[in-house]
């Protein structure tokens, strides 16, 4: 895919930020972006993608260095998640949030002509909250959309979209003629229109410049850092083979001090050039989710469920039973009623459902509603094994551990943490609750790729009941469901 070679729209130069000057986020970073590029924004979750995306759009301010604009270029971003705070507002009120301050006279008809773009047809009286959750997103891509943006910046774009949508969002992408900034962890979806790799590595806070295939600019990164690895560990075994000869020789005594004095010189300048592990390497530990041990028998039963016609619940008859190791998909279009679905079952209270007494239920929710962003990562953990008596604190501190959630984020308040360190916290949270049922909606969203393959050995192997929302195919591929339910069919 050929780029086109105009201006450039936006450029950092030496650009550096940071919430302590001992490990900024960016150091001295610079890189372009041209007329009609499109790029993609990779990095480790929690390294600063998000943050990339506030210093282009002028919400956070950079402390060295400058970001440079085309004159007059405008820039919109389409957000990972609609804020809270407008989750009970009407459609047609979203939208004029694009135009602080001004008077949109034709705005009913942008709003109908931009939602026809994002193949979403809906009331504009509507609330948001009324949306699911591909919806939203596709809600929050129209909202950059009707901007008319010379910069269109997009983080995590087919979070909670279904097949034909990310397929309607890609084509869309690739007629897209002005530039394009993407966060995003669906690969097949960023090699189908991207340029390039704008790299965040969060080892040197630089960010590397790649133009080419997608997928391909990905595995000559892998290599270089895989390099870059054993060239560490080689060091690693080096030293200590010198720290031992130095502590022989320096037993000797006499002369042999003198050479054990100078092979200790060595050795500190070998370790001052020592590569360190790269965050962006880590993965997190393999982890398995306990199932409540007291239940048995039927967990769920199914008999009616509601679906959304036209915009209206119908019910539905069908026949679920599930029992332990039992992995239900539940499938169908966006807003056909899958997440209200999955909620319903979590408050236990809905007619044509029922769960055993006494289960305790687990619930991954796409929106993370079910974090209390005002608590520390800490008090999260805690407040979800109030009941339980077995866990000590260095069981938590493990288990977080394992998530990458080390001592210094154990003090951060949940709002604080980036969407994939809160998908990371939620996992977290299930396996110090142990639940019998677990229910999951959209698990992925957020997710570095990296993860899911662990994530999803460990769904796997979950002792209980499970009902599970994915739109990544592949990956509910390796879980083996044991039945579907197709809410369209």
């Amino acid at each position: 895919m050929a780029q086109t070679r105009g201006d450039v729209v936006l450029r950092f130069d030496n650009v550096s930020f940071g919430f302590s000057h001992k490990k900024p986020l960016l150091k001295e970073a610079s890189f372009g972006l041209r007329e009609g590029a499109k790029f993609t924004l990779m990095g480790q979750n929690g390294s600063g993608k998000t943050t990339i995306f506030k210093l282009i759009t002028g919400k956070v301010k950079q402390e060295e260095g400058s970001v440079i604009y085309k004159e007059g270029a405008t820039i919109a971003l389409a957000r990972q998640v609609i804020p809270r705070d407008q989750m009970d507002i009407p459609v047609r009120d979203f939208f004029k949030e694009a135009f602080p301050g001004q008077t949109i006279y034709n705005i009913d008809r942008r709003i109908e002509n931009i939602l026809e773009v994002v193949n979403l047809h809906a009331p504009l009286e509507k609330k948001i909250r009324a949306f699911s959750g591909g919806e939203q997103a596709r809600l929050l891509l129209a909202f950059a959309l009707i901007q008319n943006p010379d910069l269109l910046l997009l983080d995590e774009p087919t979070n909670n979209l279904d097949k034909a949508g990310i397929e309607h969002l890609t084509k869309f992408l690739i007629e897209y003629p002005k530039t394009c900034l993407v966060i995003s962890h669906d690969a097949q979806f960023l090699n189908a229109f991207t340029h390039g790799v704008l790299y965040l590595d969060s080892f040197n806070q630089k960010i590397e410049q790649y133009t080419g295939n997608y997928l391909k600019v990905v595995e000559a990164i892998t290599e270089r850092i895989e390099r870059e690895r054993r060239s560490a560990v080689r060091k690693a075994k080096e030293v200590e083979h010198r720290k031992e000869q130095a502590n022989f020789f320096a037993q000797k005594g006499g002369h042999m001090r003198d050479v054990a004095k100078k092979m200790r010189e060595k050795i500190e300048f070998i370790e001052g050039e020592k590569i360190e592990e790269r965050q962006e390497d880590k993965i997190i530990r393999s982890f398995v989710i306990p199932c409540q041990n007291e239940i048995t028998g039927d967990i769920v039963k199914l008999t009616s469920v509601s679906v959304m016609r036209n915009h209206k619940p119908t019910a539905k008859k069908v026949t679920i039973h599930l029992k332990r190791k039992d992995k239900l998909a539940l499938k169908g279009p966006n807003g056909i009623g899958k997440t209200t679905l999955l909620e319903a079952l979590a408050s236990g209270k809905t007619k044509g459902m029922e769960i055993a007494p006494g289960t305790k239920i687990g619930f991954y929710r796409q929106d993370f509603s079910t974090l209390d962003y005002e608590e520390t990562v800490y008090q999260s953990l805690t407040n979800v094994i109030a009941d339980r008596h077995d866990v000590t604190e260095q069981h938590l501190r493990s288990t977080a551990a394992g998530f990458l959630i080390g001592p210094e984020m154990m003090q951060v308040r949940v709002d604080h943490l980036s969407e994939g360190q809160k998908g990371l916290l939620s996992f977290a949270r299930l396996v110090l609750q142990r639940p019998g049922l677990l229910i999951l909606d959209e698990p992925t969203n957020h997710i570095n790729f990296r993860h899911l393959p662990v994530i999803a050995k460990a769904l796997q192997l979950y002792d209980g009941a499970m009902i599970l929302v994915s739109h990544m195919p592949e990956f509910v591929k390796e879980i083996k469901i044991t039945q579907e339910l197709d809410l369209g069919s």
